[in-house]
């Protein structure tokens, strides 16, 4: 939804405001709107829906929210306290483990399943916090655990994708086919977060908010990094080669820089 100022001239700009709208009598938040626009917003809203006005989002869907001075703070204390309660977990990848095992449990399953909760009740008060950030500059960082599984030999994958000081995107999956080199199952994590940052970018344009520079993609695998800008084709990668030419066209773009970065620092 786009709104004009008062005063429509062009040197006076355009105010814009986002909003997300939760049907079925759930509440509508405007983080971080001017109060005179969210007023105007709210007003036009009570002119075509038949809508209650809250106030301002403090616990939906299991996450509190919370403003701070820097942005606002999401956690999930109470969920977590709840999930203690059943003796579950939302540890998604470490059920997914434990699963795999659910028709023939054994006292390893058992000593995993409480070191899981005993790391959920750990880290009831962690968060994420949004801060206010004027940088625009969209950063991903990728893994993977190659062979890790080792009942599969399978590789797990995982990535995260910061728009400034912000996390806006994670990821964490076992990989669905075997990899035989290190270098195989860390260049499919890099295709995994190319394919999530394309998508953000995407996003932020239809928002009129594009990104003028390239994302930044930082991996650990020297010969990975490598594989996304050199045009040959080596003959132990071409069984992954709709994985390379996938992230060669946005390095070639100009839209995506795959940089090293070490394991350790």
């Amino acid at each position: 939804m786009e709104v004009l100022t008062n005063d429509q001239h062009p040197l006076h700009g355009m105010e814009r405001s986002y909003i997300l709208p939760i049907m079925d009598d759930k509440p509508m938040d405007y983080p971080w709107t001017w109060p005179v626009l969210l007023q105007r917003i709210i007003s036009m809203l009570h002119s075509e829906f038949a809508m209650t006005d809250i106030g301002s989002l403090n616990y939906f869907l299991g996450i509190f929210a919370q403003r701070t001075a820097s942005g606002m703070f999401f956690s999930q204390s109470k969920f977590v306290e709840e999930i203690l309660e059943r003796a579950l977990s939302s540890v998604l990848f470490s059920i997914l483990l434990l699963r795999d095992q659910i028709y023939d449990p054994r006292e390893p399953h058992f000593n995993a399943l409480k070191r899981i909760l005993r790391y959920v009740s750990g880290i009831v008060d962690y968060g994420l916090q949004l801060h206010v950030s004027s940088t625009a500059q969209l950063t991903a960082y990728t893994d993977a655990d190659w062979a890790g599984c080792p009942v599969t030999r399978s590789s797990t994958s995982g990535y995260c994708v910061f728009l400034g000081d912000n996390l806006l995107s994670w990821f964490a999956k076992r990989q669905v086919t075997l990899s035989r080199f290190s270098a195989e199952a860390e260049y499919c994590g890099i295709a995994n977060v190319v394919a999530e940052t394309a998508w953000i970018r995407n996003l932020l344009r239809e928002l009129h908010t594009s990104l003028f520079t390239s994302t930044l993609v930082y991996c650990d695998n020297v010969s990975a990094v490598y594989m996304s800008a050199n045009p040959v084709q080596h003959q132990r990668t071409k069984h992954i080669e709709i994985d390379i030419h996938f992230v060669r066209d946005f390095v070639a773009k100009g839209q995506v820089r795959v940089l090293h970065v070490p394991s350790r620092l």
